[in-house]
């Protein structure tokens, strides 16, 4: 008996120690998610919440209240919105939508760009052991997932690529590093290319600063210009 007060003490110590959303804080984050049309920074609640409230609790306890519903709260690029729950999903699918199709060397190159950024076209080409389209960059470009970086300091100053919010909040991440192994990669045919012997996918990082072996983009070099835009026939 002794025993079981001494936990019931420590519970409700625990209760009074840990840090709660006051319930008009949850009520203005909810509403703040609701209302907009792009998922939310969490500075952008955090402005409009009561002083000294810690967003971050206040975020999930509404997750929490939203767990199991139809409605979950989602974290995606470090903002938070609102999606159908995964297995209802299907039920609010429209026959005429169709989701963006892309050619397995789209594919295959956007694996590669949100793991081994930042990358150049020739660090694509020798992971990929073939030549890289212009069209699969050009449609990963045009999806808002891939953006040009910076230039290699290499001879030919190669453009850098590197993934975008856009592309976490498309494919439902909260950060790049919550993006799947390479097994998992492969079992859900999103990478079919034939990697050489003992590789394995890097830590992907997606920090906007450019590296030290990265310099600003600067003006197009003729090249660049050669390497332009072109029709969606040429992009497989």
């Amino acid at each position: 008996m002794g025993r079981m007060t001494a936990v019931s003490d420590v519970a409700r110590l625990f209760e009074t120690i840990a840090p709660r959303a006051a319930p008009e804080d949850v009520r203005i984050a909810e509403a703040m998610v609701f209302a907009s049309a792009e998922p939310l920074e969490e500075r952008a609640i955090a402005a409009r919440l009561s002083v000294g409230a810690d967003v971050g609790v206040v975020m999930e306890e509404l997750r929490q209240i939203y767990s199991g519903r139809g409605v979950n709260l989602v974290c995606v690029a470090s903002r938070w919105t609102f999606r159908t729950a995964e297995d209802l999903s299907w039920l609010l699918a429209s026959d005429g939508e169709e989701k963006r199709k892309l050619s397995r060397a789209a594919t295959e190159t956007l694996a590669i760009i949100a793991y081994h950024q930042p990358v150049t076209r020739a660090d694509i080409e020798e992971i990929r052991g073939v030549a890289v389209s212009k069209g699969a960059l050009d449609v990963l470009m045009e999806a808002g997932w891939v953006r040009m970086r910076g230039r290699r300091k290499a001879p030919g100053r190669p453009i850098t690529y590197g993934t975008t919010t856009d592309f976490l909040i498309e494919f439902g991440l909260e950060a790049i590093a919550d993006l799947p192994g390479l097994d998992e990669l492969q079992g859900a045919g999103l990478f079919e290319g034939k990697l050489p012997s003992g590789y394995g996918l890097p830590d992907p990082n997606d920090e906007p600063a450019l590296r030290s072996d990265e310099e600003p983009l600067g003006e197009p070099t003729p090249l660049d210009r050669a390497w332009g835009p072109i029709s969606p026939d040429e992009s497989a």
